[in-house]
């Protein structure tokens, strides 16, 4: 697991998609680009955005890299710290806590022997609880990467830990 992140610069390719990102906002008004390229950064330092790499992306979008690190904070997808390999986001609103969240949780937890916001020893998987992730029909859910598990008992969540395991080994 990477924990330093030093001498930070995008890669050429995703500095022209930055830029294309930039272009779609009036001049002045390149805030309006950060969500998407702190995406962008998450993805290429490691899976996390560390002080070095706000500070970074402040410097280009020209707004305080407070304003970024306020952002950054105030969304569950931005990691702040170092993670495993797999994130395991589970909901925990409203719907997804009367079908069995805090179950998935200490299952989760029992499984790993991790708490919610740590990482695995190995460095293999970090667990996060989350607020609304918008399929309260399909509850108890969690994300994984891009996709989304959901109608969740602990052997779907079993199936799934050992489907990443395997593939990662």
């Amino acid at each position: 697991m990477e924990t330093v992140q030093e001498n930070v610069q995008f890669s050429e390719e995703t500095l022209r998609v930055i830029g294309k990102i930039i272009k779609r906002y009036p001049e002045g008004k390149q805030k309006s680009a950060l969500l998407p390229v702190l995406h962008l950064a998450q993805a290429e330092f490691g899976g996390w955005l560390s002080a070095p790499v706000m500070e970074y992306v402040a410097r280009m979008l020209h707004i305080k890299p407070v304003e970024v690190f306020e952002v950054a904070s105030f969304y569950t997808m931005f990691n702040l710290e170092p993670v495993g390999k797999c994130v395991l986001e589970v909901c925990r609103t409203g719907p997804c806590w009367l079908m069995g969240a805090e179950d998935i949780i200490t299952h989760i937890e029992n499984k790993l022997n991790i708490k919610a916001g740590e990482t695995t020893a190995d460095g293999m998987f970090t667990l996060k609880t989350v607020e609304c992730m918008a399929s309260c029909g399909t509850a108890p859910m969690l994300q994984m990467g891009d996709h989304y598990y959901e109608n969740l008992d602990n052997n779907k969540v079993d199936e799934l830990l050992e489907k990443f395991k395997n593939s990662h080994q």
